[in-house]
């Protein structure tokens, strides 16, 4: 077999790799989009949408009710389409993610940061405020870091928030809140559609927002 036959090969096993992974991305994106649209309303109505490549669906409720005055959700898939990216996310602990991203009416009394180390976004993340001076505590399996000073409170809030955090999911890649805006950022795997139903699963994002504002 020549050279030109290997290149040709290669280029199909690609492009065939390419397609299959767009069309599961696309398909999986829209399948949770769809399910999402009998939860949405007890947010606010969506306002933006759009998808970014194929691995990344990103929409807006600009005027969205209480405890919310904006949510932004992004659907982050691993980036099937790349053969070698795949790969990549592989080692780095990547999985399909769901974000929200809230500026709330009340926002928290204190920053903190409580995120997967193992997991690629969650190693970024505790990067970053770990660079800032912030303290760090084991929580539960994940890492809790906090400004210096404030982890003891940081414990205690996440002790009180406890109830709503599981209501939501049972597992966390990130739970972020901050006095700025954005206030709160979550970061969990994709729910099932097929157990969760779509107004329970906001109702408790609902309530999660709506305990992280209570003084």
């Amino acid at each position: 077999m020549n050279s030109q036959y290997i290149v040709i090969i290669l280029v199909a096993i690609f492009m065939g790799w390419f397609a299959l992974g767009m069309i599961y991305n696309l398909r999986r994106g829209d399948a949770l989009l769809k399910w999402m649209q009998d939860g949405l309303p007890l947010i606010g109505q969506r306002t933006t949408f759009r998808w970014l490549g194929t691995s990344v669906a990103e929409m807006g409720i600009a005027k969205a009710k209480r405890p919310f005055q904006r949510l932004d959700v992004l659907l982050v898939l691993k980036p099937r389409d790349v053969f070698w990216m795949t790969i990549l996310a592989f080692f780095q602990g990547r999985d399909d993610v769901l974000i929200f991203r809230g500026y709330l009416n009340t926002p928290p009394l204190l920053d903190l940061e409580l995120a997967d180390p193992k997991a690629w976004s969650g190693r970024t993340a505790l990067k970053q405020v770990s660079e800032r001076g912030w303290e760090g505590a084991d929580y539960h399996g994940l890492r809790l870091m906090a400004p210096k000073g404030l982890l003891d409170l940081a414990t205690t809030t996440l002790d009180q928030l406890a109830a709503p955090i599981q209501s939501l999911s049972p597992r966390y890649v990130r739970f972020s809140l901050r006095k700025t805006a954005p206030n709160f950022e979550v970061h969990v795997p994709f729910p099932n559609p097929r157990t969760m139903d779509a107004k329970d699963y906001f109702q408790s994002l609902v309530e999660l927002a709506r305990a992280v504002g209570q003084r």
